[in-house]
């Protein structure tokens, strides 16, 4: 497949996971990872990068067919995870970035978005559950450097997102809650 019509899905699972007492990409035993990774494949993506960082790669099973990325500075918070990887991302025409611990979303989320992007002009769109601003959020190769140079710190996309008026919402509580988990229980 072309790069121009490649989408790479991103998971963005190198946090430490403090408020939730272990790396969240080791949750349930590998299975949030698992549903990620099988979300993001089976919901259109070519590939599937998982950004690792607390866990490396030799406490994580990564699942087919996932490729584990290493954000070296990933103690620099989220901004580090997604800056890793897009730059792995580099020759794809969409990033369809996800949320380890999102588990509830499946594949039909992933689709439905990632055909909002491709139709839509401004090559943005994220999903929403109820109005709420959620994950997978895709974003066109040429966004990248902007969204690139703006982050820092425990943020990711979405100080980008909010100074765009062309980012097409996509409602998705037809299909997920887009909960994230932050504590076990």
């Amino acid at each position: 497949m072309s790069s121009d019509a490649r989408a790479v899905g991103v998971v963005l699972a190198a946090g430490a996971g403090s408020r939730y007492g272990q790396p969240k990409v080791l949750a349930a035993e590998g299975y949030w990872l698992e549903r990620a990774v099988a979300a993001l494949d089976r919901g259109g993506c070519d590939e599937v990068i998982v950004v690792l960082g607390a866990a490396g790669a030799d406490a994580v099973e990564i699942p087919v067919p996932g490729r584990a990325v290493h954000a070296p500075d990933w103690s620099d918070g989220l901004s580090a995870s997604l800056r890793a990887g897009l730059n792995a991302a580099a020759d794809a025409a969409w990033a369809v970035v996800h949320l380890v611990d999102t588990p509830d979303i499946g594949a039909d989320v992933v689709r439905r978005v990632l055909d909002a992007a491709r139709t839509g002009s401004s090559g943005l769109a994220r999903a929403v559950y109820e109005g709420r601003p959620g994950h997978p959020v895709v974003i066109a190769h040429r966004h990248f450097p902007e969204l690139l140079a703006g982050l820092n710190g425990d943020v990711g996309a979405g100080p980008f997102l909010r100074t765009r008026a062309d980012v097409i919402a996509v409602e998705c509580a037809d299909l997920a809650t887009g909960a994230d988990i932050d504590e076990p229980g």
